[in-house]
């Protein structure tokens, strides 16, 4: 009986379908990013070119994705889920081709990884609030969220493995190539699927307008501006330790492909258990105030991570590392989804997506540039003190808003709690 309603939200047929098609592209989805890390640095052996490449893929989740959001509300979000799948299995198969004939570039690279984040920019707006539409039972979203939170960093965890084993027998190209076809399992999916017609969608007010209101809303709370803020700055300053992976794996503990891909996986399982320890709690009261003390966690873990030369220590402090980025981003998902006015969602959503995503492709070429004049080592040692030094300065304004939080708290569910497409999203981002 436990185990059924763990999985309640599967007797809905559209959400098996997406279940399915979802957790089989996002293995190949993390598959491409770690094999596209590698690819770079072995063209050009530079951390800086790292943080380049994750800057041109993820700039334009910073600039489209409030018109993406705007987009998702006035079209078929199906639809648009469909064509965004399309288009990213044939970036997948245009770069497997260039790397399996020996004809690809950094250039080429740049190119293509900035398609995909002008794709991705439409993809999540339209995947996360596609979601509900596909839940018969309204009862169960909270349930569905938990189950794709829990499918996103299950991806995160075999993906990153199963690269360093591929690229080390077969090349990068083969990762991609595999990434290309796993998005037919999603395409057949949405195919199978049976929506219902929505009424007609609101058009008659300008993208710019709504941005603007949406801006005004979330800037006049004081609790939703402080999530947003931290989460912008630990983005910023401590996300972009995964571009500089290659640079710990080879250089720093002198592996290969193999080393990154365990690098990478142990920060998955790590987010992984932070999902269950949040879908575990049974109640939320206090929700808020795991938000700085994860920020703190997260810290912390890059900061001795940075200091370790051994392999197996750098796999149990990334452990760490991921735990404390997912409560952080899980925390603040969920806040932000019972702080906002039901009109107000999707943008308040958007600007997330902007703190969380957004700001990534900053500190990418930020981190890329540190790297190449103080080493990686010290790029992550600085970034773990800042997002440190933010979480503290977060905790007060919680403290401030303390008696607005507290009624507030009680109103969540384990299940919701554990509700971020983000990693998405991270998952499919970074």
């Amino acid at each position: 009986m436990v185990l059924a309603g763990t999985f309640r939200a599967l007797r809905s047929r559209n959400f098996r379908l997406f279940f399915l098609g979802q957790g089989t592209s996002l293995i190949g989805t993390w598959m491409q990013r770690i094999a596209t890390a590698w690819l770079v640095y072995r063209l050009t052996g530079s951390a800086v070119m790292l943080g380049v490449v994750g800057f041109v893929s993820q700039i334009p989740t910073f600039i489209l994705s409030p018109v993406g959001g705007v987009v998702a509300d006035r079209w078929n979000k199906k639809k648009i889920f469909l064509v965004t799948q399309i288009l990213a299995m044939l970036q997948a198969l245009v770069l497997a081709t260039l790397v399996i004939r020996s004809t690809v570039t950094v250039s080429w690279i740049l190119v293509l990884n900035s398609i995909l984040g002008i794709i991705n920019a439409f993809d999540i707006t339209a995947r996360q609030s596609f979601v509900i539409e596909m839940i018969e039972k309204k009862e169960d979203l909270g349930n569905a969220i938990a189950l794709n939170s829990s499918m996103v960093n299950g991806a995160r965890l075999l993906g990153p493995s199963i690269t360093g084993i591929l690229i080390a027998s077969a090349g990068e190209g083969i990762c991609f190539f595999i990434n290309g076809m796993s998005y037919m399992v999603v395409i057949l999916a949405l195919l199978a699927m049976k929506v219902p017609p929505k009424g007609k969608r609101r058009k008659d007010t300008h993208v710019l307008h709504d941005f603007k209101e949406g801006f005004a809303y979330i800037y006049g709370s004081v609790p939703m501006r402080s999530i947003i803020l931290l989460l912008a700055l630990v983005s910023l300053v401590g996300m972009p330790y995964q571009v500089l992976m290659p640079v710990f794996a080879k250089q720093v503990l002198g592996g290969g492909p193999h080393t990154l891909g365990f690098l990478m996986g142990a920060a998955g399982l790590g987010a992984l258990c932070g999902a269950l320890y949040l879908a575990s709690r049974k109640n939320s009261d206090m929700l808020a105030r795991l938000i700085p003390a994860a920020a703190v966690l997260f810290g912390i873990g890059l900061i001795t991570f940075s200091f370790s030369r051994f392999i197996w220590l750098s796999l149990l402090l990334l452990s760490f590392t991921g735990c404390g980025m997912m409560v952080q981003m899980a925390s603040s998902n969920t806040m932000l989804q019972v702080l906002v006015d039901d009109d107000k969602r999707g943008r308040i959503m958007a600007f997330y997506a902007m703190a969380f995503m957004g700001m990534a492709p900053f500190g990418s070429l930020m981190a890329g540039g540190l790297a190449g004049l103080i080493g990686a080592p010290h790029t992550l040692l600085l970034g773990g003190m800042l997002c440190i030094f933010g979480a503290c300065l977060f905790s007060k304004h919680i403290v401030a808003a303390k008696y607005m939080l507290r009624p507030l708290e009680r109103e969540i569910t384990p299940e919701i709690a554990t509700g971020i497409e983000s990693s998405e999203e991270i998952s499919e981002s970074l």
